[in-house]
């Protein structure tokens, strides 16, 4: 059970911040606000099984999360884009000119 559910995490965190580097990179405000609770999810639940006992399978399946969630968030982002996101120019928010 351990093993799917590192696995499970491990997949959602980074399809969700692979997500929020694209909605953040394209303008996606609104999208990337969403997927911030997605990345606390899924890092709230790695955190909670990864500091127990594991084996290697448990390894292993969090391993493997990662390369597949990349892969999804990259040939999933188009369509989103399309369907939720309004592409928005970056405009300054007020920090910019103390930067």
């Amino acid at each position: 059970m351990n093993s799917l559910l590192l696995f499970g995490s491990c997949y959602l965190l980074v399809l969700f911040l692979g997500l929020q580097n694209l909605n953040v990179n394209g303008g996606h405000r609104l999208l990337a606000m969403l997927t911030s609770f997605g990345i606390g999810a899924a890092n709230l639940t790695v955190l909670k099984i990864m500091p127990g006992p594991t084996n290697l399978v448990d390894i292993m399946a969090y391993l493997l999360g990662g390369p597949l969630g990349i892969w999804t968030s990259m040939a999933i982002h188009p369509w989103m884009a399309r369907r939720f996101g309004k592409q928005q120019s970056p405009e300054p928010c007020g920090l910019d000119e103390f930067l």
